[in-house]
């Protein structure tokens, strides 16, 4: 498995990686029979498969996102669309320190629309970079 969580810095894999996989799920109600994290565990499953069938790295996954729809259920976290997008500007910055030029998103929840702002604003970014 490609987790970075279990890679050592010396990792072969690791070290000459240049796409890194980033699942983003989130911790809301889904029923009384599904865990609070649905979204999460689908997100890293699909992840998962695409990092074992190509040659990238699998981050761990963003849990908590932008759930403000299900604030009435109990057990629902969320945060604001700009600290998710912060969040994966500042993983996408650190990998590049790294030598990873490339970041795929994994969504797993509905409500994480900034997902495609944060793409956009990215690519724009990259090109003034």
């Amino acid at each position: 498995m490609n987790l970075w969580t279990t890679a050592t810095a010396s990792d072969e894999k690791r070290r000459n990686a240049t796409v890194a996989i980033l699942p983003i799920g989130s911790m809301e109600q889904h029923g009384p029979h599904l865990p609070l994290t649905t979204d999460t565990i689908v997100a890293s499953a699909i992840a998962s498969a695409l990092a074992d069938r190509y040659p990238t790295l699998l981050l761990p996954p963003v849990t908590i996102s932008c759930s403000h729809e299900h604030a009435a259920w109990k057990g629902t976290v969320s945060i604001s669309s700009s600290t998710l997008h912060a969040i994966i500007t500042d993983v996408q910055t650190s990998l590049r320190h790294q030598g990873i030029d490339r970041l795929v998103l994994v969504n797993g929840h509905g409500g994480n629309y900034v997902l495609s702002n944060s793409q956009l604003e990215l690519k724009h970014h990259q090109r003034l970079s």
